[in-house]
């Protein structure tokens, strides 16, 4: 992979990037930034990776619908009623909805979520993952889904690697879930991956032990929580963020101070030849984008590409 963002165009946006990253690694300039302060944080979904249909919701439909086949009950509640009646309409309304500020088909999909793998090992979970990514693919791209990673962003990763930085996920994803797949499709290791975690406990096995997902919220890592996680997992602020939605805004703001200008990267999608085309779940994202001057990054005329 080239550190040189040979994937993207020559544009306002590769120019902003390339532009910050100098004067933040040259030394003598104003705006140098030793390495070890060199941070970037990403969101995963709709930044990393395409979330039309969230990645992650597509592992979980299928273990909805093992559940609504052993508890025929299930099949007359939401989240379960969408998954075995193949709704994905149902669930990109309640996730638009979501990052409008309407929470109301919320508490019926984190119930959902949260009891999806209760009971699982965090090694039985990981299998399961990792079999999903071998296996399930994307119902419109046609590719797998550990192949749904953005070429230029991944691409900007080695860019800043390149440049000392230390790259980590801040997402709204599943930190257990991002973890099995984000080293092979990103080159970021397990422990750079802050994300949404359910509460696990351990149970001592002789002279051994296992930790249980529980049907519990940890932490939801998305919206004003993903500074506060990000701060409790790396202690310092970013000088880079790259998001794409309204949940991204909080560490977008928490990267920049006035003695330290970030540069903050938001993801547009509008190639729907390539990939899709919307703007629902960004608007309020877009309009900071525009009032404060963050690089938007136009995928149809930044990238030359979109996938590997």
């Amino acid at each position: 992979m080239s550190t040189q963002l040979d994937s993207w165009n020559d544009g306002a946006a590769k120019r902003a990037i390339i532009d910050y990253v100098t004067r933040v690694t040259t030394p003598g300039s104003p705006a140098f930034v030793p390495q070890a302060d060199r941070i970037a944080v990403f969101d995963n979904d709709g930044t990393l990776w395409c979330e039309q249909p969230v990645i992650q919701l597509a592992h979980i439909l299928g273990r909805w619908e093992e559940m609504a086949q052993q508890n025929p009950a299930l099949r007359d509640q939401q989240p379960w009623k969408a998954a075995v009646e193949k709704d994905m309409k149902w669930f990109r309304t309640a996730i638009t909805k979501h990052y409008g500020g309407d929470e109301s088909d919320m508490p019926a999909i984190a119930k959902g979520v949260l009891s999806a793998f209760e009971g699982f090992t965090i090694e039985e979970f990981a299998k399961s993952v990792d079999a999903f990514f071998r296996t399930a693919s994307h119902p419109s791209l046609k590719r797998l889904y550990r192949d749904c990673g953005y070429a230029p962003m991944v691409e900007l990763l080695r860019f800043l690697e390149a440049h000392g930085f230390t790259n980590y996920i801040v997402s709204g994803g599943g930190r257990d879930f991002m973890r099995q797949i984000a080293g092979e499709i990103y080159g970021i290791p397990q422990e750079r991956v802050v994300g949404t975690s359910t509460v696990l406990a351990f149970h001592a096995q002789g002279d051994g032990g296992d930790l249980l997902m529980q049907a519990k919220l940890d932490v939801f890592d998305d919206g004003a929580a993903k500074p506060a996680r990000l701060w409790s997992r790396i202690g310092k602020r970013p000088l880079v963020a790259a998001g794409n939605s309204n949940g991204d805004i909080p560490m977008l703001q928490f990267a920049n101070t006035p003695q330290r200008p970030a540069l903050r990267l938001l993801v547009l999608h509008d190639d729907g030849a390539r990939e899709f085309d919307y703007v629902s779940g960004a608007e309020k994202s877009l309009a900071l984008a525009k009032q404060y001057g963050w690089t938007v990054v136009s995928m149809k005329q930044d990238w030359t590409t979109v996938f590997a």
